[in-house]
């Protein structure tokens, strides 16, 4: 009878150990496929910075990694990662089938729009998939790095230090991959760095919530 109770209990809390990380997952693929489909609208502050809208909602992956991490290792936050981008590349194929398809007579006058606003160039898309899938499973290796030198101390600076790196990373080789041509090597260099420190001050924002995560997923 006891070993019953006892076993039901265990089952309980498995289960919502993996409910939480369901949860976490589905925020992590939502604030991926937001930054891919709305991330092409670019915003201004007060004319001194342009940046795109996924600027609110990308710096989040990195922190679910973190979290995802610090809890249950860095093999269970590169799922994540592998999730997403399995995710994006069907989304990606199925972007570029649903444009390429004519449209229907009652869509005619609606079609330009819909490609404008969903339609993007190979060059851009193969650029996001791939700083995507690098800058990521680059956060967990420093992110888990760190924790191996530093212990279970310091979470503020496992967590900040590895999404500035991987943040970096990201804006690097999406800049590059999807805008360079052998004239404008400075002129990407001088997108790049106000692009990163808008997503490093994201990151500082949100430390508060790597802390509250943790300790949810913990509980």
């Amino acid at each position: 009878m006891g070993e019953s109770i006892c076993g039901g209990i265990g089952y309980n809390l498995l289960m919502r150990g993996v409910q939480k990380l369901d949860f976490l997952l589905s925020v992590y693929v939502a604030a991926v496929v937001a930054a891919e489909l709305l991330g092409g609208k670019v915003f201004t502050v007060n004319g001194w910075v342009n940046a795109s809208v996924a600027i609110f909602v990308f710096p989040l992956t990195f922190t679910i990694n973190d979290i995802v991490a610090e809890v249950y290792g860095k093999e269970r936050a590169r799922s994540f990662v592998k999730s997403a981008g399995y995710i994006l590349i069907a989304l990606a194929v199925y972007t570029l089938l649903s444009i390429a398809l004519p449209p229907a007579k009652r869509f005619v006058a609606d079609n330009t729009a819909y490609t404008h606003v969903f339609g993007k160039s190979l060059r851009i898309i193969v650029a996001s998939l791939t700083a995507f899938w690098l800058a990521e499973r680059f956060d967990v290796y420093v992110f888990a790095k760190i924790r191996e030198k530093l212990g279970k101390n310091r979470l503020w600076l496992r967590n900040n230090v590895s999404n500035f790196l991987g943040q970096l990373f990201d804006t690097v080789i999406f800049m590059f991959l999807a805008f360079y041509n052998p004239g404008n090597f400075w002129f990407i260099i001088s997108l790049i760095w106000p692009y990163w420190l808008l997503k490093c001050g994201m990151s500082v924002i949100q430390t508060p919530l790597t802390y509250i995560g943790v300790r949810w997923l913990k509980k």
